[in-house]
């Protein structure tokens, strides 16, 4: 069983960006020397385009958190689909489900039988899931991005906000399938998603962005 603090942060890491489910491969984390970067403006532009193709996304995922000399490891799969749906369902080591609809988002820990409801709204920004799976357009209205090669498909997004809570997010492409993405959050940790079994544009039922708490469980407004 997880203790408080390691679900915590690992819910921190999910909803933070881990559903932005659009990365490339690990070599491609990897800066090459001398490589020109793109500029500001040009390295959004290319993120967006990426991003533009991607209207729905199932895939399952590896994730792995390094806080100090302790690594976690979680599998799950999620899924996610504009505007502003996703589904994001760890399965091991323990259950957790993380699901929005367009206007709120849940997160139910099987564990502690608690579950906690957000309005979508008002973690724009400061959850780029979210914008992954809203308007792609929006990305510079949010975030500070770079692109260290603008030969490689490889994008480091930093939010503008001072409230979000996490430092950095690293995403990068292969031929526009996601693969991997590496997030260093507020306190330290890094979190680094691999994605396997990957279907892009598929039409998803609603139903699996609902979620309703069932009975007994405790139910937290924020």
């Amino acid at each position: 069983m997880l203790t408080s603090t390691l679900k915590t942060a690992v819910v921190n890491a999910v909803i933070s960006g881990a559903i932005m489910a659009s990365v490339m491969m690990p070599v491609a984390l990897t800066t090459v020397a001398h490589a020109a970067a793109a500029s500001q403006s040009q390295a959004t532009k290319n993120l967006n385009s990426q991003l533009s193709g991607i209207r729905s996304m199932t895939a399952n995922f590896s994730q792995t958190t390094q806080a100090g000399n302790k690594k976690t490891n979680f599998t799950g799969m999620m899924g996610v689909q504009r505007q502003n749906q996703f589904r994001w369902e760890t399965k091991s080591p323990a259950e957790q489900l993380i699901v929005a609809n367009g206007n709120t988002m849940w997160i139910y820990d099987k564990d502690l039988q608690q579950a906690t409801r957000q309005s979508v709204g008002s973690q724009i920004g400061e959850v780029p899931a979210l914008l992954l799976s809203g308007d792609p357009s929006q990305i510079d209205r949010h975030f500070n991005v770079s692109q260290p090669d603008a030969n490689k498909n490889y994008f480091i997004l930093t939010p503008k906000s001072s409230n979000a809570n996490f430092g950095s997010l690293s995403l990068s492409f292969n031929g526009g399938r996601p693969v991997m993405m590496v997030l260093q959050d507020s306190i330290g940790q890094t979190t680094t998603i691999q994605f396997s079994n990957i279907a892009l544009n598929k039409k998803l039922p609603a139903t699996q962005f609902n979620f309703t708490p069932p009975n007994g469980v405790d139910v937290i407004n924020q």
